[in-house]
């Protein structure tokens, strides 16, 4: 079972993997934006998924909180192009999104 816990204090939202610590990715937030600077998976999660999992639940949970989402992290940014998230305002750093 895959659960995501948001850590204000540490500035992370926390995967586990069957209770098993799985990943992170870390953020910045004021008032109005949540800006993402790093996406890790540990390797024994690599391709099975659960990062995309990790990106999606960050992201509507950002979006949720009517934040809007800097792409940052290289991860979050490719996965934003790939996948959009309903509602959500984006703002590019220095870029425009690739197709």
């Amino acid at each position: 079972m895959i659960s995501i816990s948001r850590n204000d204090a540490s500035g992370r939202y926390d995967m586990t993997v069957d209770g098993e610590d799985a990943g992170f990715v870390t953020f910045e937030q004021s008032n109005t934006h949540i800006a993402f600077t790093h996406t890790e998976l540990h390797d024994a999660f690599q391709g099975q998924g659960v990062g995309s999992h990790l990106a999606a639940e960050a992201l509507a949970d950002a979006a949720s909180r009517d934040l809007t989402i800097i792409p940052l992290c290289p991860y979050m940014a490719r996965y934003l192009e790939r996948h959009p998230i309903k509602g959500a305002r984006i703002e590019w750093p220095n870029r425009a999104p690739r197709s």
